[in-house]
C-alpha cells in the first residue's frame, strides 16, 4: 500500500477513536462528567499515535498488516464474533454502571488499572517490534520466520499477554466492577483462539513444532 494512503487511513482511524469510545461510554452513561473515561480515552489516543508515528517511520508494513481484519480460518471467525459481542456489551455495561451508580471504584484502584492498561499496551508494542509479521488475523505469510527472542522467549503468544492486561483492567480503569464479567468472558474465549492459532502455525510455519518444545508455555509461565 502507498505510504501516503496508509497514513491517511491511520490518521482517520485515530481521529475517529474518541468518537467511537465517546459513544460507547458517554451515551449509556448519560453524562460527559466522567473523568475516568476522559483519562482512558486520552491514554489510548497517546499510545495509538505513538505507535503510528514510530512504525510509519521505521516499518510501515507492520501497520499495514495490523489493518487486516478478515479471518481465513472458520474457527477464528466465530471467536472474533464472540469477542466483539462481549466487548461491546462490556462497554455498554460500563456506561450504564456509571449512569446508575452501581459501582464505587476507589480513585487509587482506577489509576492503578490505568497503569496496567498502559503496561499491557507496552507489551503489545514490544511484541510488534520483535515480530514484524504480527497480524490481527491468524495466517502465515510466505516469507515469515519464527521469532524466538525477546518476549517470544518467555511465552509463545506474548501479544495476548498484553491483550489480557488491557482487557481485564479496562473496566476498573473506567470505574466499573460489574463490567468485569463480560470482559472476563472475553478472556475465557481467548484460549480457544490460541489453540486454533497453534494448529495453523504447526501446519504452515516451518520449525514451529521445535519452538513449542523449547518455549513450553503459551500465555502464562508455569501455568499454561
Amino acid at each position: 500500500m502507498d505510504k501516503k494512503k496508509l497514513k491517511k487511513i491511520l490518521f482517520t482511524r485515530i481521529a475517529l477513536t474518541p468518537a467511537v469510545f465517546g459513544l460507547a461510554l458517554f451515551l449509556p452513561a448519560g453524562t460527559l462528567r466522567y473523568w475516568e473515561a476522559w483519562v482512558y480515552i486520552g491514554i489510548l489516543m497517546i499510545l495509538m499515535a505513538g505507535v503510528m508515528v514510530y512504525f510509519l517511520k521505521h516499518d510501515p508494513e507492520v501497520l499495514e498488516r495490523r489493518m487486516k481484519a478478515k479471518e481465513k480460518e472458520q474457527a477464528q471467525k466465530a471467536v472474533v464474533a464472540s469477542v466483539v459481542i462481549m466487548f461491546i456489551a462490556g462497554f455498554v455495561l460500563i456506561g450504564l454502571d456509571r449512569r446508575f451508580g452501581l459501582s464505587t471504584v476507589p480513585i487509587a484502584l482506577v489509576l492503578a488499572a490505568d497503569g496496567l492498561v498502559i503496561l499491557g499496551y507496552a507489551v503489545f508494542i514490544a511484541v510488534l517490534r520483535a515480530n514484524r509479521f504480527l497480524s490481527r488475523t491468524v495466517e502465515v505469510e510466505t516469507e515469515q520466520k519464527i521469532v524466538t527472542t525477546g518476549p517470544y522467549a518467555v511465552v509463545r503468544h506474548p501479544m495476548y499477554v498484553g491483550v489480557l492486561l488491557m482487557y481485564l483492567f479496562t473496566p476498573l480503569a473506567l470505574g466499573s466492577f460489574w463490567a468485569l464479567i463480560p470482559f472476563a468472558v472475553t478472556m475465557v474465549i481467548l484460549p480457544v483462539r490460541i489453540v486454533n492459532e497453534e494448529k495453523v502455525l504447526l501446519r504452515d510455519l516451518a520449525g514451529y513444532g521445535d519452538y513449542m518444545k523449547k518455549t513450553r508455555f503459551r500465555l502464562i509461565p508455569g501455568i499454561w
